[in-house]
This record gives C-alpha cells, structure tokens and sequence, in this order.
C-alpha cells in the first residue's frame, strides 16, 4: 500500500509564529545625546499595555541610572499627557491616563539642561507604570553634559628697580572670565636672555628661563597673580621681551585669543632698564 500523507499532522502555523511580536513597554527617541549647560532636547516616549487587564493612571516615566535626573535637567513640558512633573525632586512623570491592553500613549518631553548641572555622562533609564501595575524600567542611550566653559585670560606687566644693575618684576594676572570655574591652570612665563634668574613665586623648570605658574582652581570672575624676578647683568642692553601663555586648564577654553600676553622693556645700559 502507498501511503501518501501523514496521519495526525497539521500544516497550521502557529498564531504566535504570525503575530509580530509585541513592542516593549517602553521606549525612547532622543533628539541628542551631547549637550552643553542650557541647551534644550527633546525625548519621545511610547508606552504600550501588553498585558489583559487595562493600565488604571498610566505614567511615562524617565530616570537617570544611579543619579537624580533633576540634578541636570530642567523639564520645561510635555505634549500627549495631561500633565508632567518632577517626582520625589528625583526624576520626571508624565500621566497618560487608563491605558486598555494592546494599546500605546506617545509623550514628547521637553527638557533643559541646567546652566549648571552635573556634568559627564549619565544612563537614561524609562518605563511604563501605572496604580495597578508596573512595567520593568528600561536601559536608554547614554547622555553626555559637557561642564560648562571657562575662559582663562592672561596679562603681563613690568616694574623696574635699580641697585648696582636693575631688577624687573613680571606680575602675571590670571583671570577666570567664566562662565563656568576653571581647574589644572597653568601659566607658563618666560623671561628675555640678557637677564638673570631672581626668583618667582612659580616653579622654575630646571635651570631654563621658564617658570610654571599653577593655579588649582580659580572661580568664574576670580583672578590671581604670580610674580618672576630677574636682573640685568653689566652687558644687558637692547629689546627685552618676556611672555606669559596658558597651557592648560579645564574645561576647555573658548577664547584663546587672550591666552598670551606679553611685555617689552628696553635697557639702555645695564642698569638702565625702562618698562
């Protein structure tokens, strides 16, 4: 006998295999994830029922992973929600009202960055809540807040005193222009051959013409000064230039044009010197 078919089986696919699979309960579109103190993003959160019983006072909610996301973020609105505000002063909520099983809610947030927030990156973090239930909290992208700039300017000037030869003293003025405090400054002055080293209240490097002068930290709108010394010898005479410049401090520096100053001091004689 030939047996032509299989007794017992089915060609039915299973539903499950058909059906698309469900969305997650939450998720995120973040228009940016590198920011800068005062900017403004925008983040699109859906919310999706997958369970048989309707979500009673459904709430989109965002957080920052191990931090208070309203410690860098001011929430300025939200549209597709009746209301939206800052929970426990830790992160933000959106009410979606009662949400029926296989049905989503859409809330586009509106945030703003602190003009002074805590910088670096954070994790955000979002879920589906509601009276009745909880979704788990999903992993979003992570968000990187720059600090805020700091402008680190520099001057320069001279006085000359005469003994036996004529002692110049440089004072270095470092001023933090804001907005943001600066941190790791370093000065570097260098004074003009022809001269003998006589002191600083900077670091000289080894036995070179150069000091460093370095200032831990310094506030926005705060200055500090820093003095180099050093004397005519017998055959000074001509042009004597010295520099001080920037090298380094953090956060970045938006204007290097004031990074360097300079002062020319002209000796006639050794012990001549006008500044």
């Amino acid at each position: 006998m030939l047996i032509t078919g299989i007794v017992g089986t089915s060609l039915a696919v299973p539903a499950s295999a058909m059906a698309d699979d469900p969305p997650p309960t939450s998720a995120v579109d973040v228009s940016s994830t590198t920011l800068n103190p005062g900017d403004t993003l925008t983040v699109t959160q859906t919310v999706y029922n997958k369970i048989a019983i309707p979500i009673e006072g459904g709430k989109a909610a965002l957080y920052a992973e191990g931090a208070d996301l309203t410690g860098s973020l001011d929430l300025v609105g939200c549209t597709g929600a009746t209301i939206c505000y800052a929970y426990n002063g830790q992160h933000f909520r959106a009410d979606v009202g009662d949400v029926p099983p296989g049905e989503s809610r859409t809330v586009v947030w509106t945030l703003r960055v602190k003009d002074s927030p805590v910088p670096g990156p954070f994790v955000l973090r979002h879920q589906f809540l509601g009276d009745n239930y909880a979704f788990d909290a999903y992993t979003g992208p992570t968000i990187t807040i720059t600090p805020q700039a700091a402008d680190v300017a520099v001057a320069l000037t001279a006085s000359v005193r005469s003994t036996l030869t004529a002692r110049i003293t440089y004072t270095v003025t470092i001023k933090n222009n804001g907005p943001g405090d600066a941190s790791g400054i370093r000065v570097v002055a260098t004074y003009p051959t022809g001269l003998v080293y006589a002191g600083s209240t900077c670091t000289r490097v080894g036995t070179t013409r150069s000091v460093n002068c370095d200032v831990p930290s310094l506030a926005a709108g705060a200055s500090t000064t820093r003095t180099l010394t050093a004397d005519s010898t017998l055959l000074t005479v001509g042009s004597l230039t010295a520099t001080a410049q920037r090298t380094a401090s953090s956060p970045s520096d938006p204007v290097p044009a004031n990074d360097k100053a300079t002062r020319t001091c002209t000796a006639l004689t050794g012990l001549i010197v006008h500044c």
